[in-house]
């Protein structure tokens, strides 16, 4: 086994545009949404895009090799996340995504618990994160009157800022951000509001999985120093944990054969040392290093982005 590399899946959308070139090179034409970086999801598998399994499907993979990639005591059959990239050159919906018991009874799916990580924002960006204490009576009054923006909190971003968007908190990302989104992997969204651009509501359900009394704030995260790199811890949860690596000259990691971890490069270049080979990772990169790997080296400047399952 070796770390994975895979083709980004590109999504265009109503409210996407050019954002996602300031991380990605030889980006396709069109509206450009969403790169879906690492995916299992049925609506975007990710296809490995190097070495030995170079055009396999990696949820195939995982099915021929789950022991070596996410570990013998990985319990899950799937693979549990989805890593992202979303650029907004206009307002998302506001919206809601259920968590894992709603998600069954609505969907027969999973939840969707997320997080971002503010890559770039042009000045005055922002994110709507939850509510200013409204009731659910008041939140409905203002679906429907049209003045649902006085119930929103709406906090300004700036880049290397992180929030943890809990399943069940209302939510959306502003026009002019650009940012790093790891998740349970699902895709269900109920929207409540899109800007009168046509889009199917879903403020049925949504009402029925909005929690009021959730709140999120920025995260400032722990940080832990050494000579050759700075992490800063943002969030730990039952889903995942994602942590911030500035790489001064190198880092050492160690799975010890027992969880996988995804590795983004969102700054600079290097390469990852393993006992058996090497690999580059460059700017906009998205690397599965599967648990068989034991020992790994980040060497280079870099900024990056590490999530892994708890």
């Amino acid at each position: 086994m070796y770390p994975l590399k895979f083709r980004p899946i590109y999504f265009e959308k109503i409210w996407g545009g050019r954002g996602l070139e300031a991380i990605k090179d030889n980006l396709p034409q069109g509206d450009i949404g969403e790169s879906w970086e690492i995916s299992c999801h049925g609506n975007g598998a990710s296809i490995i895009s190097n070495g030995k399994y170079e055009g396999v499907a990696l949820k195939h993979l995982i099915a021929l090799e789950k022991n070596k990639i996410l570990g013998e005591g990985f319990i899950e059959e799937e693979f549990p996340l989805l890593l992202k990239f979303i650029s907004a050159s206009d307002n998302l919906s506001v919206q809601v995504h259920p968590n894992d018991y709603f998600a069954k009874e609505l969907e027969n799916d999973r939840g969707k618990t997320e997080a971002w990580y503010v890559l770039e924002a042009e000045e005055g960006a922002n994110l709507i994160i939850g509510t200013k204490g409204c009731s659910k009576d008041e939140f409905m009054k203002g679906i429907e009157t049209g003045a649902l923006e006085k119930c929103l909190n709406i906090v300004p971003v700036k880049r290397g800022d992180a929030f943890y968007i809990e399943s069940g908190l209302i939510h959306a990302i502003g026009k002019g951000v650009v940012l790093l989104e790891i998740q349970q992997s699902s895709d269900i969204t109920y929207r409540v509001y899109d800007y009168n651009r046509g889009r199917e509501l879903h403020v049925d359900k949504a009402m029925k999985v909005i929690d009021f009394s959730l709140s999120s704030n920025k995260i400032q995260g722990q940080v832990f120093t050494t000579s050759e790199y700075e992490v800063r811890k943002y969030i730990y949860c039952k889903y995942f944990a994602l942590e911030e690596y500035i790489i001064k000259e190198k880092f050492q990691d160690n799975t010890k054969n027992q969880k996988f971890f995804l590795y983004s490069c969102i700054e600079g270049e290097g390469k990852i040392v393993y006992s058996h080979g090497e690999e580059s990772i460059i700017k906009g990169e998205s690397i599965l290093i599967p648990c068989s790997l034991g020992k790994v080296e980040v060497l280079g400047q870099l900024k990056l982005i590490k999530v892994y399952v708890p």
